[in-house]
């Protein structure tokens, strides 16, 4: 990466570009002979007292010595994929909102406050696309004000590393000591590929009704589930269920969700019994699903999966899927997470 003028290193940036997507070049501060230089891209969101902030594209905050600084300038946004549909990580997260709405919702100017009795933290969490309305310390107090009186955990859903993320949102709630807990990845696909799946779907059932063999595979009720959760899973613009029951009877071997919502369709709660896994039920449920939303019209695909999560990104990596952005949860300082 170029950093010179007149073949010198030079530091192009200033704090006025608070904001910008920026690359540097650093080295250690004794700057001894031989120091290594490291480089980092990023988003700057902050530059106090000699101290700058950058957040990579997965969330990760950098904090760098002005001292250290030998070269940076402003650099363009992340290119667009080359892989799979065109979007801004505004649109995605729309999306998947509109496919896992929450119980009750709630504005805050441009933010929309969701609970669901605490089923999951996308459905418990603030969506934070554009401005509140007021100042970030009175929006703040408004969200934790509004998830106590639910007796919810106060939480802030924060996207990172594509056109229209939130890193500067990250930085300032960091800076006010909220916690960020679990990160996923928001993974992108062209729909077509996904349909013509080399995969036997003569065993999948499609639904449009969540059914209570469904939820015996469905990892996340355990008992009984709760009516915040089949409100959640039923939801969206048109909802199917897809299910390979078991051979013997009992919880179905593998089931899956999918939300078409124009071009997009959102996959969802795919999941294989373990003794059924690598046998190519999860490839044969969402082969079965991406024919349906292609019936619909739909052109693109999309899933949200934790960064941990090894193995869904090794399937979905075959599928064609690609890393569109991260999303992060940041709870409030202070509350206990449930």
């Amino acid at each position: 990466m170029d950093f010179t003028t007149g073949g010198r290193l030079e530091v192009r940036i200033t704090p006025d570009d608070v904001g910008k997507r920026v690359s540097v070049r650093l080295v250690s501060e004794d700057r001894e002979p031989g120091a290594t230089f490291t480089d980092v891209v990023g988003v700057l969101t902050s530059w106090t007292e000699g101290t700058l902030s950058i957040t990579r594209r997965t969330g990760e905050p950098v904090r760098i010595a002005e001292s250290s600084l030998v070269a940076g300038k402003v650099v363009p946004a992340a290119p667009a994929r080359r892989r799979g549909p065109a979007a801004s990580a505004p649109e995605l997260d729309r999306v998947a909102a509109r496919a896992w709405p929450p119980v009750t919702s709630e504005p805050l100017g441009e933010w929309t406050l969701r609970a669901s009795g605490g089923f999951t933290r996308r459905a418990n969490s603030v969506l934070p696309l554009g401005d509140p309305g007021m100042g970030l310390d009175a929006a703040l107090r408004r969200v934790t004000e509004w998830y106590a009186a639910r007796e919810l955990p106060a939480y802030i859903q924060v996207s990172t590393g594509a056109e229209g993320a939130q890193e500067v949102l990250a930085a300032e709630l960091e800076s006010r000591g909220w916690v960020r807990e679990v990160s996923s990845l928001m993974e992108i696909a062209a729909l077509a590929p996904i349909g013509d799946l080399d995969a036997d779907t003569s065993a999948v059932t499609l639904s449009r009704q969540l059914d209570d063999a469904w939820l015996t595979r469905y990892q996340r009720s355990s008992g009984e589930p709760s009516p915040e959760a089949r409100t959640v899973l039923s939801g969206g613009p048109s909802v199917w269920f897809a299910t390979i029951a078991a051979d013997a009877g009992g919880a179905p071997a593998a089931i899956g969700r999918c939300v078409v919502d124009g071009r997009w369709a959102g996959f969802t709660a795919v999941e294989v019994a373990p003794e059924r896994r690598r046998q190519g039920l999860a490839k044969a449920v969402m082969t079965a699903l991406a024919r349906k939303a292609l019936d619909e019209g739909a052109s693109a695909a999309y899933l949200q999966v934790e960064t941990d999560n090894g193995g869904a990104h090794a399937l979905y990596e075959g599928m064609g899927f690609t890393v569109h952005h991260s999303y992060h949860h940041w709870r409030a300082s202070g509350e206990d997470p449930r």
